[in-house]
């Protein structure tokens, strides 16, 4: 099969919520938030970061981003060379503490590897975040896509199966918001970025139950994708399934893929006691 070209994007600017927004509250740490903020700039910069980088895109001053810096390495969660930064590995601690305290992302790695063995496809589990779902549990096929996925990996909630699913779970008055702030990006010539066309396709979601987007994220890909409810019915998260559009057509995906998500999203469901 041959490689598909992707345009996925692999950084994501640090620009919101602005800590110092929360300054006068005496209970929030300032300096616990603007730590975090300087870890979380590093995402998708495998070569490290200068103090003057973090400082642009997090906003704040060089003097402050230094000491945290300092304090990052001093506590072993990152290093320096050359007046570069990266991240050590006792970071992933930060993000193991989540994974390890919550019982549905625990049980997910082998439901999606159960659906993997089924399907032969890749499968995975995320979570909105702000306009973003994040990638918390996922069993990668053999014959994988260009798509470099794993736990942490962010992509925009618009254009993605997962994402319209946790979109649909909105109130209306939430979704209309959200559409209203979106300045949505053609990742490829069949991305929907027509705020009234999303809404539709949004709505369609929540209709029926599932999403499939159609190489709306990266030409060649398909996913199709459910929600993960609680007992109360509340969706808290979404599992898929992708595959390359010439070896699956849409029809397939909902015969035998659609079956087998929503066979496998009651199986998590059952946990969220």
């Amino acid at each position: 099969m041959s490689a598909v070209t992707s345009t996925v994007p692999r950084k994501t600017k640090i620009l919101e919520p602005d800590p110092d927004s929360q300054a006068g509250n005496p209970d929030f740490v300032l300096s616990l938030a603007r730590g975090l903020r300087v870890i979380e700039s590093f995402e998708g910069h495998t070569e490290g970061r200068s103090i003057g980088e973090i400082a642009e895109d997090t906003g704040l001053s060089r003097a402050s981003v230094r000491r945290l810096l300092m304090t990052l390495e001093m506590l072993g969660y990152a290093e320096s060379s050359r007046r570069v930064y990266r991240l050590k590995t006792r970071v992933l601690k930060l993000g193991l503490s989540y994974l390890s305290s919550t019982s549905l992302i625990a049980s997910a790695q082998s439901v999606l590897e159960r659906i993997t063995e089924e399907l032969g496809e890749s499968a995975s589990m995320s979570m909105l975040d702000g306009d973003q779902i994040v990638y918390v549990a996922r069993s990668a096929a053999s014959r994988v896509l260009s798509v470099g996925l794993s736990v942490g990996s962010r992509l925009p909630a618009y254009c993605t199966s997962m994402g319209r699913v946790l979109l649909a779970a909105m109130p209306d008055a939430e979704l209309d918001v959200y559409l209203r702030k979106l300045k949505p990006k053609a990742f490829t010539q069949k991305t929907l970025t027509d705020p009234r066309e999303l809404r539709r396709v949004i709505l369609l979601a929540r209709r029926d139950g599932y999403a499939l987007v159609n190489e709306e994220l990266e030409t060649g890909l398909r996913a199709i994708a459910v929600p993960v409810r609680t007992h109360q019915g509340r969706v808290t998260a979404a599992i898929n399934v992708g595959a390359h559009a010439l070896r699956v057509d849409q029809r397939r995906m909902i015969r035998n893929y659609l079956p087998v998500l929503q066979k496998s999203a009651a199986v998590l469901s059952d946990i969220l006691l």
